[in-house]
């Protein structure tokens, strides 16, 4: 193994490995909702908390993980959020109650955010930059076949063996990339100390957490009171956060501003928050449409999906890596083209008795898209951040995605619950209503890609970017140690 260690693609391998893990694990238990209330005796508002649980953790702590990634070595802390998130999927399969299966899903999401923003950081130190989009591509790939995966490979465990297996599953998959990260990740270290922001950490921690919950379970709790004030509060946590990282730009903030003056991380990071509102706003009323009018089982509805992610998984490399020779510009423009198609193309296709393979090249297009957006979106995110910034970027860029798919599964189920109630007042079947419905949250994923190609047309050329801001100085570069 000395012939791999530190070796690009064999550090991709282990990274990828872990994100598809935590991406899985994002899907694959709202398959599961049914049985495990049945072999819990779990009401529904627990076992959605199964879900919400680890999303909400995930998407609190994934700025505090990235920059302890900084203090302690991105691989020190993937590995040890590979070791959380492996023993905590052991207890969530051996739970015995609701609670004890919330209570693990909960460390599940800490050890997915501590493992998740060292993924990009790695990659971008171990992939020269004309070579980071065609590593970028496999890691969307990876994002692909994980959404593929789920639904489906969820849906045929809890069939042929028992809910608790989709925890189970993860067992091999984190002890091969636990012993994988060991062997050939390289110990990668800035070359001076760094300081934790404490006051910083538990304001990020505070407003994120009070954000998620409140977009998320706003619909639960009738948007009452106590939501919008958890809003406000978390609106007002995320200003005096603004206001004391301004203070500690010269003291190593969590989020350093001069990120921003790159107007390719802006604007793509403002993408990635956008599509993923967009990939929610399909997905989750496309979903409960293939079940609910179509009455395809959960394995079906997960197959007609798969044309989509099968595309994206194929798609991926090859556009990160035209990305590295001619920009991600047009690709991004490309993508989010075919991808808004592949949407009105479906709410087209859409009707209470349509056959299931009508949506085939509608779904294909979708995942064409989805190929030309991914790779190139986080390359040119990335392109230009200094290796002593990386992780500090990783952290904001998927903290956006963590709250963008919240904002969109509470934007979208909020918009499905209005509609769908005003158009069976109207008189129609639950089948024509729903399908009425779908045509309607249609709108929401294409609005948001249009703004999201507005916000691709400020990207600069890839000639046009300066090289210098692609090599740290010597003193910010990051020494391996051993």
């Amino acid at each position: 193994m000395r012939k791999w260690r530190a070796n690009p693609w064999a550090v991709l391998v282990a990274m990828s490995l872990g994100f598809f893990m935590t991406l899985l694990d994002l899907t694959i238990v709202n398959i599961a909702i049914p049985d495990m209330m049945d072999g819990l005796g779990a009401s529904l508002g627990q076992t959605l908390w199964v879900v919400s649980g680890y999303a909400l953790t995930l998407s609190a702590l994934i700025i505090t993980a990235s920059r302890l990634g900084d203090l302690c070595g991105p691989r020190n802390l993937f590995a040890v959020g590979l070791a959380v998130f492996t023993v905590a999927s052991l207890a969530c399969g051996l739970a015995p109650t609701a609670t004890a299966l919330i209570a693990a899903r909960v460390v599940q999401g800490l050890g997915a955010a501590l493992l998740t923003p060292q993924t990009m950081t790695l990659i971008i130190a171990v992939f020269p930059a004309e070579r980071r989009g065609t590593a970028m591509g496999v890691w969307g790939m990876v994002a692909g076949l994980a959404t593929l995966s789920g639904p489906t490979l969820g849906g045929f465990l809890v069939s042929a063996l028992d809910w608790r297996w989709i925890f189970f599953v993860n067992l091999p998959i984190g002890i091969a990339a636990l012993v994988l990260t060991l062997l050939v990740v390289p110990d990668i270290r800035p070359g001076r100390a760094h300081r934790f922001d404490l006051t910083g950490v538990v304001l990020a921690t505070g407003a994120l957490f009070c954000l998620a919950f409140g977009l998320q379970e706003g619909e639960s709790y009738h948007w009452g009171a106590g939501i919008w004030w958890l809003l406000v509060a978390g609106a007002a946590l995320s200003a005096a956060f603004l206001l004391h990282q301004r203070r500690r730009q010269e003291r190593e903030p969590l989020v350093p501003f001069a990120l921003f003056r790159d107007r390719n991380f802006t604007s793509m990071t403002a993408l990635v928050g956008l599509v993923s509102v967009a990939m929610l706003g399909l997905v989750l009323p496309f979903n409960l449409y293939l079940q609910s009018v179509l009455h395809l089982s959960a394995v079906k509805a997960g197959l007609v999906l798969a044309p989509s992610s099968l595309v994206s998984m194929t798609v991926g490399p090859f556009a990160g890596r035209l990305a590295d020779r001619i920009g991600g510009k047009y690709l991004l423009l490309t993508g989010l083209t075919c991808y808004a198609a592949g949407i009105i193309a479906i709410a087209y296709v859409a009707a209470p008795g349509a056959a299931w393979f009508a949506f085939v090249p509608a779904t294909l297009l979708t995942g064409l898209g989805v190929g030309c957006i991914i790779a190139p979106m986080s390359t040119e995110a990335m392109r230009n951040v200094p290796r002593h910034l990386a992780g500090a970027a990783s952290g904001v860029n998927n903290t956006v995605r963590q709250i963008g798919s919240v904002i969109g599964a509470a934007a979208v189920g909020a918009l499905l619950q209005g509609r769908l109630a005003a158009e069976l007042a109207t008189g129609k079947t639950y089948a024509a209503a729903f399908t009425a419905t779908l045509h309607t949250t249609a709108i929401l994923p294409v609005a948001v890609l249009i703004v999201g190609a507005l916000a691709c047309l400020l990207l600069r050329p890839r000639a046009a970017q300066p090289t210098a801001a692609c090599a740290p100085t010597a003193a910010a570069q990051p020494a391996p140690t051993r």
